[in-house]
């Protein structure tokens, strides 16, 4: 007896569903199984100590030490000799200047190479040598551990009651602190003192569309769109790397970060959604800097799959809200 080669039209939609139930369940197993239960967070020996300015070893602090310092600033960098020095310059102008106005004002400054293969390091060592290492710290990396895994062990090594993420790039005015400060002000009263205010490029979106190709700009909304089913709802720029945080905030939330390439912004904010922490989104001035390491269509076809395993690791429980200590 001959089988009926063609299927009705509810035959059909039947099928496809049962496929695509059968697919999600394939995915969700192959994003439990091949999930890493909890990032190392362990330091390399040479990790656990930074040069001060006259060249001598000193143990880095940790974040679970009581804070010494009103803001630390955090600088992932990564073969950044070009960029670093333009945002260095304006940095610690910015910071001098105010310090001058409020001696109660303390700050320091973590530059961290993340492996990098040019003079980043001695670009750095530069600037820690001009204000002295209580001011201008490098923190140098064994091996490239991506930017989510540089700032990570920037905060982990911080003294600031506030912790400020900052790119090497210089993209965002570093005047602006004091907006994204102010954010963070507004969240009071903090809940177990902990709040997150971030810079945001979202009104400068129809500007920034303008100058991209069709195809970036398809990127680009395809990856929002994905941030918003996935992951975070609430923040429409997850990205710009000027985000300010408690202390006890910073603690919490990268205790718990397995992410440590570029999606690493979209599960910071994810886990500080599901710990319910405040978060505030700011406009900053922002300006695109040539030398980006992003490579637009690899970047993001990385990026959307990191997002999609965020929200299955943390759905299936292969992922869970705990926190660790640094070794």
């Amino acid at each position: 007896m001959a089988l009926p080669l063609s299927l009705s039209l509810p035959e059909a939609a039947a099928a496809l569903a049962a496929l695509a139930a059968l697919l999600l369940v394939l995915i969700c197993v192959i994003a439990h199984v091949t999930a890493t239960k909890m990032p190392t967070l362990h330091r390399h020996e040479e990790e656990k100590f930074f040069l001060n300015a006259e060249g001598r070893k000193e143990s880095v602090p940790s974040i679970h030490d009581p804070p010494t310092k009103e803001l630390s600033v955090v600088v992932p960098s990564y073969n950044e000799e070009n960029r670093l020095p333009l945002m260095m310059d304006e940095t610690l102008d910015y910071l001098e200047k105010r310090q001058k106005r409020d001696p109660s004002f303390t700050y320091e400054v973590i530059v961290v190479d993340d492996g990098s293969k040019d003079q980043t390091k001695k670009v750095a060592m530069k600037y820690c040598k001009k204000y002295g290492s209580d001011k201008v710290r490098v923190l140098s990396l064994v091996k490239n551990r991506g930017k989510g895994g540089a700032v990570r062990m920037g905060v982990f090594s911080c003294r600031g009651k506030k912790i400020l993420m900052a790119d090497a790039d210089g993209a965002t005015k570093f005047e602006d602190i004091e907006k994204v400060e102010e954010g963070l002000k507004n969240l009071q009263p903090w809940p177990n003192q902990m709040a997150i205010s971030c810079g945001s490029r979202a009104h400068l979106e129809k500007d920034s569309i303008a100058k991209r190709s069709y195809f970036r700009t398809l990127l680009m909304y395809g990856f929002h769109f994905l941030v918003w089913f996935l992951c975070v709802k609430e923040i429409r720029d997850t990205q710009c790397g000027f985000k300010l945080l408690t202390r006890e905030a910073a603690l919490r939330t990268f205790s718990t970060l397995h992410i440590e390439r570029w999606a690493f912004d979209v599960e910071l904010l994810y886990i500080a959604q599901r710990l319910r922490i405040p978060i505030a989104e700011v406009a900053v001035n922002w300006t695109e800097i040539e030398g980006s390491k992003l490579v637009p269509f690899w970047s993001w076809l990385q990026m959307g799959r990191d997002l999609l395993f965020i929200r299955l690791r943390y759905m299936t429980g292969a992922w869970r809200l705990e926190t660790r200590k640094c070794n």
